[in-house]
């Protein structure tokens, strides 16, 4: 984990599978650059993309298509979208 930013490349599909990944709803945008906060924990797959987030006073976190990612909750940062992004997402 780096700065609340766990990020798992090639993630077990029996994991996808008992997460419910396919079942969560989707999320899309095009290259963009964009401060976000979490107000939970956003865990989300994602579908196609390449993006880096940096933490508030943290070190970038670069993930792309594949990629399972979690997002703890209170984490405030800057989304640098470097190819358009979809995405399973799932709070809480």
């Amino acid at each position: 984990m780096a700065s609340g930013i766990t990020v798992t490349s090639n993630p077990d599909p029996a994991q996808l599978v008992s997460l419910g990944v396919s079942n969560w709803p989707t999320w899309g945008c095009e290259v963009s650059t964009f401060p976000w906060t979490y107000d939970e924990q956003e865990t989300c797959l994602l579908l196609e993309g390449d993006v880096t987030v940096t933490p508030d006073g943290g070190k970038p976190v670069r993930f792309g298509a594949g990629d399972l990612v979690v997002f703890d909750a209170g984490l405030s940062c800057t989304w640098d979208v470097h190819a358009p992004v979809q995405k399973h997402y799932r709070f809480g």
